[in-house]
């Protein structure tokens, strides 16, 4: 089962990943100014994933990607697969387990801590 990862990016924002069961990123969310807003985002789309589209893309190298979108509004761009059937499983694995996936948060400071 895939799991909900929020983290805080370098500029200060939050974003949220949608990790495999094998541990690999399947997409990345866009920027969000406030954690609860990675919360709500996420608790938006478990609940709604089947109102989502997936559109696809070839990159000029030929890697598949696709971005994640809710009425014209972008959510999340997958990571780059190296073939069409690879991105099949990403998108299958996001319908079949995103309704049940836990959420980690590892935005705090403290997570890795010497203390």
């Amino acid at each position: 089962m895939g799991t909900f990862v929020i983290s805080k990016r370098h500029n200060g924002f939050y974003k949220f990943e949608f990790v495999s069961r094998k541990g690999k990123p399947v997409f990345t969310s866009i920027d969000y100014e406030l954690r609860f807003e990675c919360e709500e985002a996420i608790a938006f789309f478990k609940a709604h994933v089947e109102a989502y589209q997936f559109l696809k893309f070839k990159t000029a190298k030929g890697k598949c990607f696709f971005r994640l979108i809710y009425q014209d509004v972008l959510l999340a761009v997958s990571r780059k697969y190296s073939t069409e059937l690879m991105l099949q499983k990403g998108i299958r694995e996001i319908t079949l387990y995103a309704d049940k996936a836990e959420i980690l948060d590892f935005s705090g400071a403290d997570i890795f801590s010497d203390n």
